[in-house]
């Protein structure tokens, strides 16, 4: 494959990253959905507050989105993008009908527990294949959901 040619990647390690980032797909393209009804569905007291927090997430959830999608295509694979795929093969469960705050702040942490680990796996297979493209993405990644996670855990101690 050229492509990998140039970049200096190893074509059968560029295929199993790119497995690992549509799983990471997936399992991105459920939690923008989830955060999106949370957006839409949210009520009680802190109503605007939570309003405008899940429109930050799911805005930021869906540049990582096309990000992981085109960093499979700069591996030289194909980007899974169809929902009854990503139903299929994410970790993130749809989470329907959820209208209280500090339900869907949990479910929010669950799905950066689940991003977050499999991210760490990503970095690592990236690492081994020396793609500092991916590796890189997956830091970047990993050390802003970190910081995010301990605000919403403390959200949720209040």
């Amino acid at each position: 494959m050229k492509q990998l040619k140039v970049i200096g990647l190893d074509e059968k390690k560029a295929e199993q990253l790119a497995d690992k980032l549509n799983e990471l797909l997936s399992n991105y393209q459920i939690f923008y959905m989830n955060v999106r009804g949370f957006h839409w569905n949210i009520k009680g007291e802190r109503f605007f507050e939570l309003h405008a927090k899940f429109e930050e997430t799911y805005d930021d959830l869906l540049l990582k989105i096309d990000e992981i999608a085109e960093r499979i295509l700069t591996l030289g694979q194909r980007p899974m993008h169809a929902y009854s795929t990503y139903i299929r093969t994410s970790d993130i469960e749809e989470v329907k009908d959820v209208h209280d705050g500090r339900a869907c702040v949990a479910n929010i942490l669950d799905s950066y527990q689940t991003t977050i680990r499999l991210q760490r796996e990503i970095q690592d297979l990236a690492n081994e294949a020396s793609d500092e493209g991916t590796s890189a993405l997956m830091s970047d990644y990993i050390r802003e959901q970190e910081k995010t996670a301990w605000m919403l855990t403390s959200y949720l101690n209040d």
